[in-house]
């Protein structure tokens, strides 16, 4: 069996695995729910237009708005229809807008004469868009690094603690070991995070935010690789602090660098998104580019080469991360006698496989 088939059979054998677990299949429904509940329920909540009751000469206006119109005889039959229920405000002679028990503000802003506005930045984000959209990339990169990433550590050090790990590498080399686990893992959240990115399109669509639906899509696309390979990156830190240790309750110690690694990102993003040089540092750093290159490319920030030469950067180093995380994994891999330092892994890899 050569390095591929091996490599093959422990991802394929890692997603089966995964795919069993009831706990992963709940968590992913979890997220969906949750894709859809930020996207359609907003819209659900707002309610639709107010039916208002007029007379003839007045539903004009009323009409142009987008509001509901019941035509009435005069103005005493406008408001036995507010009182009846079956209009949620009148307007009568005056004009004089008639509200149950609140004012029907979009009715008042309907009959109310808005001056000119010019826009002199009309393609602008809306305030708080722009804060949710960054917040949003942040959030799913960190949950999926984080997951996933400490489910690689656990496998790895579960293996080591149980010494089957001892027979594995007997079956098949090292690096494909390391490389099917990271790979599994890989395949696994990028489909969650397709089916949460689908399920929220779809969402939004339902919901009539077309203009949303616009802004946020081209930036979803360039995500897709970032989060991919921003992934790799951190799978590869996470696989060598679970082969560092020798049980479980260790590997929040060994992992400490990894957390930081992935929480880093999150915060500065959230934080910083509105700070313009900040966030041009941020989308070229490799640690911190799957989250806020495609932010900058959704609020327009970036000139159309960027994403390339961020992308191209976070390759190298996810290259370069993967090297060094299969030399530590492979120097502590077979050393069972307590927790193992870098060091000492990296200068005494296990010539095995």
């Amino acid at each position: 069996m050569n390095t591929y088939q091996a490599t093959r059979l422990v991802a394929a054998r890692e997603i089966k695995v995964k795919l069993r677990d009831k706990s992963f299949l709940y968590g992913t429904l979890i997220f969906l729910l949750i894709a859809v509940a930020s996207t359609v329920l907003p819209a659900l909540l707002r309610g639709g237009p107010s039916t208002v009751a007029v007379t003839a000469a007045q539903a004009s206006p009323l009409r142009t708005a987008g509001l509901e119109v019941l035509v009435v005889a005069d103005d005493a039959a406008a408001e036995r229809a507010v009182r009846a229920g079956d209009a949620d405000a009148a307007v009568v002679a005056g004009p004089i807008v008639i509200g149950d028990d609140r004012a029907p503000d979009d009715v008042v802003r309907a009959l109310s004469t808005a001056p000119t506005v010019r826009l002199l930045d009309p393609d602008a984000v809306d305030p708080v868009t722009a804060y949710l959209v960054p917040f949003a990339f942040a959030f799913v990169f960190f949950i999926m690094s984080q997951t996933f990433g400490i489910q690689v550590a656990q496998s790895v050090t579960e293996e080591k603690q149980t010494r089957i790990v001892e027979i594995l590498v007997a079956a098949v080399p090292v690096r494909a070991l390391l490389a099917g686990k990271i790979l599994a893992a890989g395949a696994l959240a990028l489909g969650q995070v397709a089916l949460i990115a689908l399920t929220a399109l779809a969402g939004m669509r339902l919901a009539g935010s077309g203009d949303l639906l616009a802004l946020v899509a081209p930036a979803l696309g360039w995500f897709v690789p970032f989060f991919l390979l921003g992934f790799l990156l951190l799978a590869a830190m996470w696989a060598a602090a679970g082969a560092l240790v020798n049980r479980q309750e260790d590997i929040a110690g060994a992992a400490t660098p990894v957390q930081l690694a992935v929480m880093a990102p999150f915060f500065a993003v959230v934080f910083l998104n509105d700070n313009a040089t900040a966030m041009r540092i941020l989308s070229y750093l490799p640690i911190s580019s799957p989250t806020a290159m495609p932010v900058r490319l959704f609020t327009g920030d970036a000139a159309g080469w960027e994403p390339f030469v961020a992308l191209a950067l976070l390759l190298l180093t996810a290259a370069g991360f993967l090297a060094a995380g299969a030399r530590v994994y492979e120097g502590s891999l077979l050393r069972t006698n307590g927790r193992t330092s870098v060091r000492a892994a990296w200068r005494q890899r296990e010539r095995i496989g």
